[in-house]
């Protein structure tokens, strides 16, 4: 790439790249530079360091995977929005498992449009349940959990058992449309802590 067209950007650019093509181990200012075409000094004129970097990065990578929940969810509701957004949700990172493997969970100024609007697309699709206030949020972190947790261990290749993974997914979203359906039957005041 030109040294003229460099911008934070194209920097984020190249560093998703890297991410994309070596991982993100492979992921450092000298091998965003080498690609640029530049002396690592000279990407300070654009970003203040990596970690600059990676939370911009974790920007796109949470923006990418709140455009696929949103579109998943589009004209569908109850469970078969619920189904369609943890589907969407492990595909994304099955497809792209560097990029999800970069992306911090802890909120970051450079996340938090796009997870404000992931919560968002969650509510919504949670909206056909009943839930509200505290326990809607209590089924956006159950549904979090779980979704994360198994793309995780997927694009880790942690499920070393000879059964259908596949299966074991649609289990999980029966069993995450299961609880949620007693959520709305039981209010989350009587759901103790630890039973």
């Amino acid at each position: 790439m030109p040294r003229a067209s460099l911008s934070p950007d194209a920097v984020v650019g190249i560093a998703l790249r890297i991410v994309d093509e070596e991982g993100p181990d492979a992921l450092t200012l000298s091998a965003v530079a080498g690609r640029a075409g530049v002396a690592t000094p000279s990407l300070y004129k654009h970003v203040r360091g990596l970690a600059e970097v990676r939370g911009q990065i974790c920007g796109r990578v949470l923006a990418e995977l709140t455009e696929i929940a949103a579109e998943a969810v589009l004209g569908r509701s109850g469970d078969d929005a619920l189904r369609a957004l943890m589907d969407g949700w492990r595909s994304y990172a099955a497809r792209h498992p560097h990029r999800y493997a970069v992306l911090i969970q802890a909120p970051l100024p450079e996340t938090a449009e796009a997870g404000e609007r992931l919560v968002g697309v969650m509510l919504a699709a949670l909206r056909a349940y009943g839930l509200e206030g505290s326990a809607a949020i209590h089924a956006v972190r159950c549904l979090r959990a779980v979704t994360h947790g198994f793309a995780v261990l997927e694009a880790e290749g942690a499920f070393r058992l000879a059964e259908d993974l596949d299966e074991s997914y649609a289990l999980l979203a029966h069993m995450v449309v299961s609880g949620l359906r007693t959520a709305r039957e039981t209010s989350a005041a009587k759901i103790t802590p630890g039973r």
